[in-house]
């Protein structure tokens, strides 16, 4: 009795997973979830937790022990998804960015977005000048400290904050003359409102980099925006697809191509190589999803998506939600008191260490957190005036959920938009990069035993740095080197290397593929010939010699052995 007892307990403590999710503010909400769970299950609670009714713009996150990053789909066991062992530890981010703030209709929403993209400025995702620049990290200091007090604020306060990868000083002293005379007098919901306006002005807002090579063997950057997708290249936008541009979105592999009409006698295919093809396969869904948020008008149209080719079902994926527009008109018909936000900030965050001059208040109800501080980064090369340079607003994106200001500016699909003075390279932009064999070796084991991972390890899989499985090299001055020049071999080479590996996969699938469909026709034909159907062409392939030779000596003989090993488990099983 007393073993049943214990041996139930056991079954129900299996089925019952501990899920740690770290929130935008950097706390961590932590449930006890179900095995059979599914990911809608664990999004809904974290919602409810935060009071967020505009939820269809944010999604769970979660990197897997190869450091390949995913998001937690809904309707699909959150336990078959993820592959590590429990606990698990996921992040609460923004995985579809609102084409306007301004539309979002409380400032709970508005908040969590506020603190997405101080996230991505952080990491060097969001480029923009120095004015800009300025501008953003003022408005951030007034959201967090308020109004300018000589008693409160010695001299230098700003530099004691690190919004951006790299600082100068003269872009701090800039900083603290825009937050001392332009935006005294503002609240902190006015200053984060303001912050979104002033970043989804920029040619890189709501960018998640993904990693590629093209067809040369160039390193490249693929993000999808609320307003097409875009290829970023050195310091340039060398590609920018409107989503009703584009058509087809393909992936075998690691390669990825994009299928676009860009006039009605202009159709251009784009190819890109992923490091690996899981990272391939996230690129795809990725873009599925953003097209169909982005591009559909309601949620009926969404079709599900197939990666198939000619041969091989492929993969197949269905976005599952409601899309853009259908999200901004449920918005306005909500109708409650607002909620209470209680902000973050004075206190260092993995991301975005701030001064510390008081307690810091969570953006949700108290919930176990780790109070992690972070010494400032220092050390960091000095950055020039010209580090953080305009993006070029040199195309127009037709967009419905574009805004007025975008609206006016001019296609540029004739030529590349300059985004940066310097390569754009998020990956680079958090430090450490380069990690130790025995710190990859200790991350791995930590991911799969479910520890939460360190602070710089958490940098690393926020900014998209290289992972174990990509082939990435470091140079001495700690930028990344394309894994061709680290091995000897040149872009091109690699190229065809890629393009002849890829020819006889192929080759081999439509071998096997045919081997298969004789293999069923032969089948299927025996079966025929051995019915009792009283067909023309039957009765002929009967009456052959070679059939009664094969009948006789083969057929006959195969399924008496079969009867006779039926009976004997049947009578096996009887006597059981």
């Amino acid at each position: 009795m007393l073993s049943r007892l214990m041996s139930g307990s056991m079954r129900t403590l299996d089925r019952e997973y501990s899920c740690t999710v770290r929130l935008l503010d950097d706390t961590e909400y932590t449930c006890t979830i179900q095995r059979d769970a599914k990911g809608h299950y664990l999004f809904d609670l974290i919602c409810h937790h935060l009071n967020l009714l505009e939820k269809d713009y944010f999604g769970i996150r979660f990197v897997d022990p190869d450091k390949q990053r995913h998001w937690l789909e809904f309707t699909k066991s959150i336990a078959k998804q993820m592959k590590s062992q429990p606990p698990f530890t996921m992040c609460f981010r923004v995985k579809f960015y609102p084409p306007d703030p301004a539309t979002l209709k409380e400032e709970i929403t508005r908040y969590l977005v506020f603190l997405q993209i101080k996230r991505d400025l952080y990491h060097g995702r969001l480029l923009c000048k120095t004015s800009d620049a300025a501008m953003l990290a003022a408005h951030i200091l007034q959201a967090e400290i308020g109004d300018y007090d000589p008693g409160k604020h010695p001299e230098g306060y700003s530099s004691k904050f690190q919004f951006f990868p790299k600082h100068s000083e003269k872009l701090e002293r800039r900083i603290t003359e825009v937050h001392k005379t332009e935006l005294s007098g503002q609240t902190p919901d006015a200053s984060e409102f303001n912050f979104l306006q002033k970043a989804q002005m920029l040619e890189t807002y709501g960018v998640d980099p993904h990693p590629c090579k093209d067809v040369s063997g160039n390193p490249a950057f693929l993000a999808f925006t609320p307003f097409g997708f875009a290829v970023l290249q050195g310091n340039r936008r060398i590609h920018f697809l409107k989503w009703n541009e584009v058509t087809k979105l393909k992936f075998e592999g690691k390669t990825f191509h994009i299928y676009a009409n860009q006039r009605e006698d202009k159709k251009i295919i784009l190819t890109y190589f992923a490091p690996t093809p899981e990272a391939c396969k996230h690129l795809w869904k990725c873009g599925v999803e953003n097209q169909a948020f982005y591009k559909l008008e309601k949620s009926s149209q969404v079709r599900t998506v197939s990666s198939s080719n000619l041969f091989f079902k492929g993969s197949r994926f269905r976005f599952s939600g409601r899309v853009a527009k259908e999200v901004m008109e449920q918005s306005a018909k909500i109708k409650r008191e607002p909620p209470e936000i209680h902000r973050a900030g004075l206190v260092p965050s993995r991301s975005c260490p701030s001064i510390t001059h008081g307690p810091r208040l969570s953006s949700v109800p108290r919930t176990r957190r780790r109070a992690v501080h972070i010494s400032i980064m220092e050390g960091l090369e000095s950055l020039r005036d010209s580090a953080h340079s305009t993006p070029v607003r040199s195309a127009s994106h037709g967009d419905s959920f574009m805004p007025r200001s975008r609206s006016l500016m001019t296609d540029s699909s004739e030529g590349a938009a300059i985004i940066s003075d310097e390569v754009y390279s998020p990956s680079d932009s958090v430090l450490p990069t380069p990690v130790a064999e025995h710190s990859l070796e200790l991350a791995i084991s930590r991911q799969i035993n479910g520890a939460p991972c360190s602070i710089e390890e958490e940098k690393e899989s926020e900014a998209g740095t290289p992972i174990v499985g990509e082939a990435v090299e470091f140079g001495p001055d700690g930028k990344a080197l394309s894994s061709d020049s680290a091995g000897g071999a040149g872009p091109g080479s690699a190229c065809e290397v890629e393009q002849v590996n890829t020819f006889v996969l192929s080759v081999l699938r439509l071998l096997l593929v045919t081997i298969g469909l004789l293999f069923v026709l032969l089948l299927l034909l025996i079966v025929l010939t051995e019915s009792d159907l009283d067909v023309a062409f039957l009765r002929d392939i009967r009456q052959t010699p070679e059939f009664e030779q094969f009948h006789y000596e083969y057929f006959c003989p195969l399924r008496r052995w079969f009867a006779c090993r039926f009976r004997a488990l049947a009578g096996l099983l009887i006597d059981t």
